[in-house]
């Protein structure tokens, strides 16, 4: 069980090395998202509602859409169920539908990303923090203060490596989860606006 422990011990550092870099780079994503939508306000969307319903043509439409402020990848999803003009309607709304939920599919991937993070993160911690007590408590008994100081410090170093990730991306995902909420419901106001426009 020993040996089994110990050699565990690499393996979870360069794991937590992984996952402080990967909830840096999160944070820089966040951030960065933050600069990019900061500017789109609720009423944005209300406004672009009543463009589309007072649209005098579906070339209209598709000019508000790729005028508007509104995230890239939503303004492909809108121009798509624009160009549905000429399906059933049936066809269309069974269109408008799956494209919101290929969105809601991209969401849970980028919110998984946090998600795991904040789960393992902390447990590998732990396991950093208990993997090293043997060897120094054992060199406790032996009277070796410089073994057990070396572990103990990898102890609480990766304790708290893993618990600071952890919670960094739990209020990261906390975060994008508000962001990605909102988007989908505006996604979803938007493309039964542009449906209700083709009936």
């Amino acid at each position: 069980m020993n040996i089994i422990s110990q050699s565990l011990s690499i393996p979870v550092l360069i794991i937590l090395l992984i996952i402080v870099v990967l909830s840096l780079f999160l944070l820089g994503e966040v951030i960065a998202e933050y600069f990019k939508n900061k500017n789109h306000k609720v009423r944005d969307t209300r406004d672009m509602m009543w463009a589309i319903n007072n649209a005098s043509s579906i070339d209209e439409v598709k000019s508000i859409i790729k005028n508007s402020n509104i995230p890239s990848n939503q303004k492909v999803m809108l121009s798509e169920i624009a160009n549905s003009s000429t399906m059933k309607k049936s066809s269309r709304e069974a269109l408008a539908r799956r494209l919101v939920e290929v969105e809601e599919e991209r969401v849970d991937k980028t919110l998984n990303k946090t998600d795991v993070i904040t789960r393992v993160g902390p447990t590998l911690g732990l396991m950093g923090t208990l993997i090293p007590m043997g060897p120094g408590l054992a060199a406790l008994g032996a009277g070796d203060i410089n073994t057990l100081a070396s572990s103990l410090t990898i102890a609480f170093n990766t304790t708290i490596v893993g618990i600071g990730s952890g919670a960094l991306c739990y209020v990261l995902g906390k975060i994008r989860k508000q962001w990605c909420d909102k988007a989908l419901a505006d996604l979803d106001a938007l493309s039964d606006a542009v449906l209700d426009y083709m009936e």
